[in-house]
């Protein structure tokens, strides 16, 4: 008999066939459904949290905004030292007393030189909001890597339900084998 080749090879459970039990038809569909169900899972899971991603991204951009601050003391360092370093800075509230937090800005720099530094809607220092196209990135890898989690769920449960099935087969070879096995003994005498 010739190795299965093609499109054959893969529906062999679909193809007639004499060797062919009830699990091996139950697997067949059981894993046609476990890919389908993975690739909807993947593909839902991935586009809802890009989706997401970009909507939290644009709102930041909108609301968050630039403020200027000013330091409060000599930042640490010297002129000629290229790293930033962090130093205190302070800004002025809507409402209430300054705000204060810490930056990076120039080695050196003097007190009361002017940073610009980014607040969102209460006056809270943040980190400046992703740019389009950093935002669209950034939605992108985590849309990937919440859609691959997401297709793992069905993926690992058709692995169970697949591992099952192979024991039901292997025990009911055994009980058939122990069964048409001692007319295959040798008689001796």
């Amino acid at each position: 008999m010739a190795a299965l080749r093609g499109p054959r090879a893969l529906l062999w459970r679909w193809w007639p066939n004499p060797l062919r039990r009830r699990s091996d038809r139950i697997e067949a569909w059981t894993m046609l459904a476990v890919g389908l169900l993975a690739l909807l899972a993947g593909t839902l899971g991935g586009l809802w949290a890009t989706r997401s991603v970009e909507l939290n991204l644009a709102r930041e951009r909108d609301e968050w905004r630039p403020v200027t601050a000013v330091l409060t003391e000599r930042a640490p360092g010297t002129a000629a030292g290229s790293e930033q370093v962090w130093a205190e800075v302070r800004w002025p509230a809507a409402h209430g007393p300054a705000h204060r937090g810490q930056t990076r800005v120039a080695p050196g720099s003097a007190a009361g030189t002017p940073v610009t530094v980014w607040t969102d809607l209460q006056g809270r220092m943040v980190t400046r909001p992703a740019t389009e196209a950093q935002a669209s990135l950034r939605a992108g890898l985590i849309g990937i890597l919440v859609g691959s989690t997401a297709a793992l769920v069905p993926l690992a449960g058709g692995r169970v339900v697949s591992e099952r099935l192979q024991r039901r087969r292997l025990d009911q070879w055994d009980t058939e084998w122990e069964r048409v096995g001692p007319q295959w003994r040798w008689k001796t005498g």
